[in-house]
């Protein structure tokens, strides 16, 4: 096995969060979430769980989810929990439910609308 570089011997990550960075052309018949501004809320999450010293939570961007047209789309996992989020949301709190392992609500994508 390769050695990492990092000086890990197993990936180290409880969750992984994916948030999608799909862009689509203007006018196409679907929006994209890299339109909504989902690149630049990557990059204010993954600030914030630096902040809260989180290196067991690996936070990137992702290629299309699907579910462009319910807000930016994200997936965490284990957990298999879908979110729709926005560059309005609360940034602290959505790092926080991330840490503990539990559901935001408010932000809870629904596949049933």
């Amino acid at each position: 096995m390769p050695i990492d570089p990092k000086g890990r011997e197993t990936p180290g990550y409880d969750r992984h969060v994916f948030i999608c960075g799909h862009e689509r052309p203007e006018g196409a018949a679907r929006p994209s979430c890299r339109n909504r501004g989902s690149l630049e809320l990557l990059s204010s999450i993954k600030a914030a769980a630096r902040e809260e010293g989180l290196s067991n939570i690996r936070i990137q961007k992702s290629g299309c989810l699907d579910f462009c047209e319910n807000g930016i789309a994200c997936v965490v996992y284990p957990d298999g929990t879908w979110y729709r989020l926005n560059t309005e949301i609360d940034i602290k709190s959505f790092i926080q439910n991330i840490k503990d392992g539990t559901k935001d609500s408010a932000l809870a994508m629904d596949f049933k609308e």
